[in-house]
């Protein structure tokens, strides 16, 4: 199967399909039972033979056109490079119908001219909407935390072009790969007949954006914002200094604002602290949180500084941990599972405590550096993590820092009136605020899900096998830590000291002497097999592995 290593066993009836299993690759015994199992092909894209040979020549006119372009330039080496790559996969396409990277090909499968944009999940929306709801355009797309969503459209479609900028111009792709790519934040707005965007911290795209489509005055603020792609940095630079996200939205019609809470919690209170002694002083009130049992979320600006304030915490006896990037994702689930439970008291990270984390045991907040000025102490990026505090009655955010910086400056006077506007709300109506209630979560369930392979339910209730998690790194280490999977097994010997061995029905009494012999002799007989074909597909690191396995059965005393 393509998404993982262990074999699925099927077995039919006179019925249909009557057990699914999944079995261990060399002994064959049965690890696990689904109810249903979702196997993807490899390749999800098909297309009718006469354009699949037409899409050929065109990569063959293609390649021809490109080569010549090369040894015009004197660029002899790179016409050779791309002529043996383009060559070799029109053979696998001819031969087996694909090759690797045939997604770079896709301009001349889908029959688009030069430049056009590939077809996406908004075509599939437009083409249900017209064929369902009588039209093409009755369709709505909901833009969760805009600010940071929209952007990266760009971003994607920027980055997209720049490495293939450099397969192309050494030889390594034809020039139809750059159409193999993500769309531009125009095309992605053409496309969407009707936008909502949402967030707490609109961004200027989507300010722009809404000017532009109901005719209004675009903010001097916002004229010189990129719509395709372009620097961040650069557009931040040639807006106003003096506009802040509140006087720009006050310009543009038709926001529509949801700052008032059913709950009526009000937004946290702000304390600003100087940075001298800030983490002795932050230790005094994690304490104080600490004994309430609520828990505190903590702002630095790098990893290194992250690490150390949560190493620093934890040997004065704050159970604490850092949490930022180059932490796996599934591990990162588990640390905010765990700060919900009380395992830890203490979460420290960088850019990772904003958009969606929503912990109502977190009553206190903490943000170093409040005062430098730059993406990750902007207004947005302040507000979004002061924000995190809100779903606490007794939520307060201690900023660190200096002096005010126009940032934390616009950040407080936007909590300040939020916070008004929600307690005349609350006068008003009785309400008093109390803090969110939510089930706690099960550490580890998710994951051992996604380690096993599985995720919801069959049809009758059952287990549904949908593949292999796989993960560049963290996995394994995240297993051992919550003894999920092979978690479970001693990491002082090899995995194959733990494959699970079959139970072959012998009668021990009868013969004594020769059960144990047969059983091994099975097993060695099996992973024998194993080790040749492991060696027959050059994998010589797990042949060695089976190898020392084998010897190990034949001499256990050694």
């Amino acid at each position: 199967m393509p998404s993982r290593d262990d074999p699925i066993r099927v077995r039919f009836g006179w019925q249909g399909i009557e057990r699914i299993q999944v079995c261990e690759a060399v002994s064959w015994e049965v690890l696990d039972e689904f109810e249903e199992a979702w196997i993807h092909p490899r390749e999800f894209y098909m297309t009718s033979e006469e354009s699949f040979n037409e899409a050929l020549e065109d990569i063959e006119h293609e390649l021809e056109d490109r080569i010549g372009w090369f040894e015009e330039n004197g660029m002899d080496i790179e016409a050779h490079r791309l002529e043996g790559r383009t060559k070799f996969d029109l053979e696998m396409l001819n031969e087996i119908g694909s090759c690797k990277g045939v997604e770079n090909y896709s301009r001349h499968f889908d029959r688009r001219e030069k430049g056009e944009r590939a077809y996406c999940l908004l075509d599939f929306f437009s083409n249900n909407a017209e064929k369902f709801h009588g039209g093409s355009e009755r369709y709505l797309v909901i833009m969760d935390e805009s600010h940071v969503t929209l952007p990266q459209v760009g971003g994607m479609y920027g980055g997209d072009f720049s490495r293939k900028k450099n397969l192309i111009d050494h030889g390594f792709r034809l020039t139809s790969a750059y159409d193999n790519r993500p769309l531009r934040i125009d095309e992605f707005q053409k496309l969407v007949p009707q936008m909502l965007y949402v967030s707490a911290t609109p961004g200027e795209r989507e300010l722009r954006h809404l000017a532009e489509v109901t005719g209004q005055k675009v903010p001097e603020e916002l004229l010189h914002v990129g719509g395709g792609g372009g620097s961040r940095l650069a557009d931040l630079k040639k807006r106003s200094k003096s506009s802040t996200m509140e006087e720009t939205i006050s310009k543009i019609e038709g926001v529509v604002r949801m700052e008032i809470r059913p709950t009526g919690l009000l937004d946290p209170e702000i304390v600003v602290k100087p940075t001298k002694g800030q983490v002795q002083h932050l230790m005094s009130e994690i304490n104080a949180r600490v004994k309430k049992d609520e828990r505190v979320l903590v702002t630095v600006m790098t990893i290194k500084f992250a690490e150390e304030v949560a190493e620093y915490l934890d040997r004065n006896g704050i159970k604490a941990h850092y949490l930022h990037s180059e932490i796996d994702t599934l591990e990162r689930t588990e640390i905010i599972k765990a700060l919900r439970i009380g395992h830890i008291d203490v979460i420290v990270g960088i850019n990772l405590l904003r958009e969606g984390l929503d912990i109502p045991e977190v009553s206190l907040v903490a943000i170093f550096d409040a005062d430098k000025q730059g993406f990750l102490r902007n207004e947005r990026s302040l507000l979004q993590t002061i924000g995190r505090a809100s779903r606490n009655q007794n939520g307060l955010v201690i900023l660190y820092a200096d002096s005010i910086s126009p940032s934390m400056e616009a950040a407080m006077a936007q909590t300040i009136s939020r916070r008004g506007r929600q307690d005349l709300h609350n006068q008003k109506n009785g309400i008093v605020p109390r803090t969110i209630q939510k089930a706690l979560p099960t550490m580890g369930q998710e994951v051992g899900s996604l380690l096993a392979g599985t995720a919801g339910k069959g049809a009758k209730g059952g287990k549904r096998f949908i593949g292999k998690f796989q993960s560049k790194k963290g996995v394994s280490g995240l297993a051992q830590k919550f003894s999920l999977g092979a978690g479970m097994w001693n990491t002082s010997s090899s995995v194959l000291d733990n494959v699970s061995q079959p139970e072959f029905e012998i009668d021990v009494s009868e013969f004594p002497d020769t059960a144990e012999k047969v059983e091994s002799n099975k097993i060695i007989s099996k992973l024998e097999r194993e080790m040749r074909a492991a060696a027959e597909r050059l994998d010589f690191e797990r042949a060695a592995q089976i190898r020392d396995r084998i010897l190990q059965i034949r001499n256990p005393s050694n």
